[in-house]
């Protein structure tokens, strides 16, 4: 069963930390190995994260509790994942210009 994310902007690490069943230092130790965990800090120093920074936490869960992977294997498969959604965004894109310019022609 998938976990509901709270429609709210922002996450403070205890909230984090129970949705993904997880103790607090693990998301701080995830957020230390993978840069796609950039939460803000608070002016009061503290960390809070937004839906795609716990987005992400989930993918990391999945690949490391789930799949097996290593920290290393798991950095590796989600570079390749990124590398897989910027391709079909530029794909999306050259289509759309595509459609502009025959419409143009047309």
């Amino acid at each position: 069963m998938k976990t509901k994310i709270p429609d709210k902007e922002y996450f403070r690490i205890g909230e984090v930390a129970k949705l993904l069943e997880v103790e607090p230092h693990v998301v701080r130790y995830w957020e230390s190995e993978f840069r796609l965990v950039k939460p803000v800090r608070a002016e009061s120093r503290q960390r809070l994260y937004r839906r795609k920074d716990i987005e992400a936490l989930f993918s990391i869960k999945r690949l490391l509790y789930e799949e097996k992977y290593t920290i290393a294997g798991a950095k590796r498969r989600l570079r390749e994942s990124m590398g897989d959604e910027r391709a079909k965004d530029l794909l999306q894109e050259v289509v759309d210009e595509l459609k502009d310019l025959r419409k143009i022609l047309d």
